[in-house]
């Protein structure tokens, strides 16, 4: 009832009212900045690692250097190992493509139709076109191109490209490079904007030709049963081609950059947690304020009966009040926030005519966002501890005040 009491303002204690106001300000965009924040850092962990693994092999086998022949009997091999899935062969290279005029260097990927066309995140992003109705598959002289990459070149379904290959072919006039002209059949949209605007994708035989390697590939690409535990099925298949081929696994191929995701979510949440302390040094400074202010109760309450341990009670509870409350309100704000994030970014970017996040700086096509609650749990606790410690102090202070000293001069 005294903590209630001494929460509400008066005009006398209206300074005190305004510091802890701010305290439960500071608090709540604390608590909900982390927890949006922490939301959006783990949804684009999430997209990317999916789209990653749905784009490219859990484990893939090579020969460094060179390319790898031989291939259908290892695949077959692999197949058989428990904990892999599947395995087919890939032929990977750079090329030049050329279309309207316009020339960009492009990755090409040369798959066998049935593969491509058991990739979802492939065979689901293909955008129909209802005059040039194409399936999931690959076909021969045939080409299947990013949205992106199709904007930027002013080509479409039905329209022609040459591709490039960066190896020469002798003729009586010198080295020239070798082409091939294809038909767009499909233009897929993975939502990420890497994939969108620079790779093609084409059958492996066309690869083959093209490139120059009738009877090889540049790689198998492995999928597993538990992308997020390859090294076991590393190691079983590592032994398995040792002397033929080399073996990485997803995790290595892309160390550099799940690190410095991993680096800067943790960063994030360091420098947000500063803005709960921030506040909860707001609540130790009302606090102190509160009880210089509330001196002469507090010393009428200890002569009346009240024990030291009563006055750490009554202050402990006002000021873990406004850190509980603050905590509480700005959970379910940061909560809903993080939920609705993508139509909150598409109204912004409606009502200010401004592009907020653009794919090529940020990899993917929209604002992701995914509420771990067992972090949202976490981050409520800290806010809420935070909040205690801060009273502790005050509520010490109070405990010690000295009612002779307070009303001496009464």
């Amino acid at each position: 009832m005294m903590a209630w009491r001494y929460l509400r303002a008066r005009k006398a204690e209206g300074f005190v009212s305004v510091i802890a106001t701010f305290s439960f300000l500071g608090i709540l965009l604390g608590v909900a900045t982390l927890i949006i924040v922490m939301s959006v850092m783990n949804g684009f962990r999430t997209e990317l690692v999916s789209r990653i693994l749905g784009l490219n092999g859990h484990l893939t086998v090579y020969v460094p250097g060179s390319s790898l022949p031989n291939y259908d009997a290892m695949a077959k091999h692999i197949r058989g190992l428990p904990g892999v899935e599947n395995a087919f062969p890939l032929l990977e290279t750079q090329a030049l493509l050329t279309a309207n005029n316009i020339s960009t260097g492009v990755v090409v990927r040369g798959m066998r139709p049935q593969d491509f066309g058991a990739k979802p995140i492939l065979s689901h992003s293909i955008i129909q076109n209802e005059q040039y109705h194409s399936d999931q598959y690959l076909q021969k002289g045939r080409i299947a191109i990013g949205i992106k990459l199709a904007e930027r070149l002013g080509v479409g379904i039905g329209d022609t490209l040459v591709l490039l290959s960066p190896k020469m072919k002798t003729t009586p006039f010198g080295g020239m490079p070798r082409s091939k002209t294809f038909e767009i059949d499909k233009v897929f949209d993975v939502e990420m904007y890497e994939y969108n605007a620079g790779f093609v994708f084409i059958t492996l035989e066309d690869a083959q030709t093209l490139f120059q390697m009738p009877d090889a590939v540049t790689e198998l690409e492995v999928l597993t049963d538990n992308p997020g535990h390859v090294e076991p099925i590393r190691d079983l298949i590592k032994q398995s081609v040792y002397g033929q081929a080399d073996v990485h696994d997803w995790q290595q191929s892309n160390k550099s950059f799940v690190n410095a995701l991993d680096v800067e979510r943790n960063v994030m949440f360091l420098i947000l947690t500063l803005i709960i302390i921030v506040a909860a040094f707001n609540i130790i400074s009302s606090m102190i304020m509160l009880v210089k202010d509330k001196a002469r109760d507090i010393a009428i309450m200890r002569t009346m009966g009240a024990a030291r341990s009563s006055m750490l009670k009554i202050f402990m509870l006002t000021g873990a009040s406004i850190g509980i409350f603050g905590t509480l309100v700005g959970a379910v704000l940061g909560i809903v926030f993080a939920l609705n994030i993508d139509t909150i970014k598409e109204w912004i970017e409606g009502w200010s005519g401004a592009e907020l996040f653009a794919d090529e700086i940020y990899f993917l096509s929209k604002l992701p966002a995914e509420v771990e609650w067992h972090e949202v749990t976490g981050v409520v606790v800290l806010a809420i501890t935070i909040s205690i410690l801060a009273t502790l102090y005050p509520a010490w202070r109070a405990a010690k005040l000295d009612p002779v000293e307070a009303l001496r001069y009464e």
